[in-house]
């Protein structure tokens, strides 16, 4: 199994403080940003960062869906880290001052084990594209909703 990785960055034009707040938000803001590919959401425990368990099905291809119970944690500042109960998965997002004055950088990781094999090929190849025009979306309705 190769690890595979799939990563984006938006500049938005809010503060640092307002974008994390407003990522860290499972009860709100998250929920309102996420795109069609995301479904059965729902906050298990918390809902503002560190200490949240929060659940959706992510269909990234129009065959594969997956079934995501994530717990969050906050282990710098500026930065969530949502671990799959159900795989490997592990989604970084980094909030940090971005180019301009009151603006922020939001750059998002998605890494995970890939399968092997000419599957796992394909999978390496195909998905870390297909995943960040997921988040690239995500993003820019993050920013519609911040700035």
């Amino acid at each position: 199994m190769a690890q595979v990785e799939a990563t984006t960055q938006r500049e938005i034009a809010a503060e640092p403080e307002k974008v994390f707040d407003a990522l860290a938000d499972y009860n709100g803001t998250r929920s309102e940003v996420l795109p069609e590919q995301f479904s059965e959401y729902e906050v298990r425990e918390g809902g503002d960062g560190e200490g949240t368990v929060v659940h959706w099905k992510l269909q990234a291809t129009s065959k594969r869906v997956r079934d995501c119970l994530l717990e969050v944690g906050e282990p710098a500042d500026g930065e969530l880290v949502e671990k799959d109960r159900n795989s490997s998965m592990v989604t970084t997002w980094r909030v940090t001052p971005g180019a301009q004055p009151n603006s922020a950088r939001v750059t998002v990781t998605s890494v995970w084990n890939g399968a092997g094999g000419i599957g796992g090929f394909f999978e390496k190849t195909f998905a870390p594209k297909g995943l960040a025009r997921i988040y690239d979306d995500l993003l820019a309705r993050l920013a519609s909703k911040v700035e």
